[in-house]
Order: structure tokens, then C-alpha cells, then sequence
């Protein structure tokens, strides 16, 4: 009798804690309807526009916005804040990768900025109002908003121009805390999660970041946030709560960043979306990929 009640008790322990991981995991279920008319138009994005390190279409430039909107790619790019709350399409945090320039992008102001050029190319760092411009609704966006620690001026700046643009986007983010101020300030626009394996980076295995890097990787902080989608990793798609999301609650996924046509088959079974560099698809750019999940690996 022991035995039983103690086979009980731990099998309610179990069932329990299964569904407070399932209901922590979820994406947005109600309004989700509504939003389904904004789902990923097309298979591919443009990594930081089509875009080649070296030439004169450097990374999240404006010939590499353009290029891609030429060619009929969806683009993901990245946005964060001036000092002067401008916000400017720009990947680092820091200015001497893609610039030669000591300090950060939110240490400048725009005029500052203005004044250095990419990768030595003749680029500017540009505005996302140029790109918006150049882009004009023509393909899909997928936004990237880089935010360190608590400051999201970039979501406030940005949404100033994106509510009055026409074309279709929707916002990513690796940051919590921007997913839960578009759900509180802008719960139509279409939000997703970036994650990664990152208990497989070292710099995450500190004592101060494994917890964070852990509830990021599990996806365990959209029981706050609920995503409509998650942008992954491909090389972890097999991670645990990213399968259930999309087998059991049938979400989104996008599989980041995916750089050749043998990575894009390793990929394809498992994702909706794929944010792609360094090559170029073989299908057309703006192939539907609703219904795609009849091609779905049965172990996804």
C-alpha cells in the first residue's frame, strides 16, 4: 500500500510539474486567429539583407536591403537606439567589426554615425526609415530589435515609424523584455523568440548566466511573453520545448542562420522559415509555405 501511495503522490508530482512546463512553453493561443493573415508569406529571409561582406553591399546596408528586395526575399535585419533615440539598422552592439570605431552605436549620436562608413565601402550605417523607404512593403521583414539589459527605447523609436508603415513584419527578439512590451503596447504585431543552445557557449556557463541562458534555450519565459513564433538556432532544432512548440501547440518556427543548400536540408523538416546567408536558395523567393508541413519529419 505504500509502495502505491508513494507510486501515486510522484506520479501527480510528474503530472504537475508536465503541465506547468507545457503551459510555460505555450505561444499566444487567444487572438491567434486574427493574426494568421500575417503568418511567414515566404520560405526565405535575407540575412541582413542579401547582403556580401568585402563589396559594396556590405551587412545591413542599403544595397543589401535593396538587393534583396530586387531579387524577392523576405529580410531580417537588425535595429537598435542612437543617443539620440534615432533608430538605425546596425547587427553589434559595438561599432569595430563592421566600422573600425571605438564604442558602441547608443554612444553616438546620428550625426556621429553618419560619419563612419562600413567596412571601409562607402556605406553608412542607415536608418530604419531608409530602409522602410527603400523597402516600401515590397517583401516581408523580419525586425530584429537588439536590446541590452532593460533599456527599450528602440521599441518605443521604432514603433513611432512602423505604425504608420504599410508592408508586412513582425519583431524578434533574444530579449524577454521586448516581446512583453509588444504584447502589452502593440499585441497585433506579429512577436517572436530568438533562442540558441547556449548552455553550449561557454560564456554561459557562469554561474550568473546559466540560469538565463536556460530558461532562454527552454523557452521557458513565454509563459510571460507568448511568442507567435520562434526564431531557433538550426543546429539545436532538436531541442526539447522548441519540438513541442511546434508539434504539440503547432507554432511557428524559424530556423536561423542557414548557410548553405546542404544546412537548408537538414533544416527544411523541421522549420517554416529560414533566415539564410552566403548562398542562395534554389526555390523561388516567395514561395507560400502554408500547408508545408506535409513534408514534416514525423520525429519533429
Amino acid at each position: 500500500m505504500k509502495i502505491n501511495e508513494k507510486g501515486k503522490s510522484l506520479a501527480m508530482k510528474a503530472a504537475v510539474v508536465s503541465a506547468v512546463y507545457l503551459y510555460a512553453i505555450m505561444p499566444r493561443m487567444l487572438s491567434r486567429k486574427k493574426l494568421e493573415k500575417r503568418d511567414f508569406r515566404a520560405h526565405y529571409y535575407a540575412h541582413r539583407g542579401l547582403h556580401q561582406n568585402g563589396t559594396p553591399h556590405p551587412e545591413n546596408s542599403l544595397p543589401a536591403i535593396r538587393r534583396a528586395v530586387e531579387a524577392g526575399y523576405g529580410i531580417e535585419f537588425d535595429i537598435q537606439v542612437t543617443k539620440d533615440g534615432v533608430p538605425v539598422v546596425f547587427h553589434d552592439f559595438t561599432l569595430w567589426r563592421m566600422c573600425g570605431q571605438k564604442g558602441r552605436v547608443i554612444d553616438y549620436t546620428l550625426e556621429e554615425l553618419e560619419k563612419f562608413r562600413l567596412l571601409d565601402c562607402g556605406e553608412k550605417i542607415p536608418t530604419l526609415k531608409e530602409v522602410l523607404r527603400v523597402v516600401d512593403g515590397k517583401v516581408p521583414l523580419i525586425i530584429e530589435m537588439k536590446v541590452e539589459y532593460m533599456d527599450l527605447r528602440v521599441c518605443r523609436a521604432a514603433n513611432q515609424l512602423l505604425r504608420e508603415y504599410q508592408g508586412e513584419y513582425c519583431i524578434e527578439s533574444f530579449n524577454p523584455l521586448v516581446l512583453l512590451w509588444y504584447r502589452k503596447n502593440r499585441p497585433d504585431v506579429m512577436r517572436g523568440q530568438l533562442s540558441d543552445g547556449f548552455i553550449h557557449q561557454k560564456e554561459f556557463r557562469t554561474p550568473s548566466k546559466l540560469a538565463p541562458g536556460l530558461f532562454l534555450q527552454f523557452l521557458a519565459t513565454n509563459f510571460v511573453t507568448r511568442p507567435d513564433f520562434v526564431a531557433y538556432n538550426f543546429h539545436y532544432q532538436g531541442n526539447l520545448s522548441r519540438r513541442l512548440w511546434r508539434r504539440l501547440f503547432r507554432g511557428k518556427s524559424a530556423a536561423w542562420t542557414v548557410r548553405s543548400e546542404e544546412e537548408l536540408k537538414k533544416a527544411r523538416p523541421h522549420f517554416d522559415a529560414y533566415i539564410f546567408d552566403s548562398f542562395i536558395p534554389p526555390e523561388f523567393p516567395g514561395k507560400k509555405i502554408h500547408g508545408s508541413r506535409k513534408n514534416e519529419d514525423p520525429a519533429d
